[in-house]
């Protein structure tokens, strides 16, 4: 399972990496980046709750 992030639409919430610290962290540039290539055992059900909490929709979870 890997996730992904549309940067150019996050408003920077924040909720991503509250919900899915595994996977998500603010970089940098103070917007949302997915950090480990593959979302790691046990990460797989609060990675999908970042992506259908996400309020603008640009987070992917496949």
């Amino acid at each position: 399972m890997k996730a992904s992030i549309d940067r150019d639409g996050c408003i920077a919430c924040e909720l991503c990496v509250t919900t899915c610290p595994d996977v998500f962290r603010m970089a940098d540039d103070g917007l949302a980046e997915v950090y480990v290539e593959e979302v790691p055992a046990g990460a797989e059900e609060s990675a999908k709750e970042a992506e259908e909490g996400c309020p603008t929709s640009v987070i992917k979870v496949e």
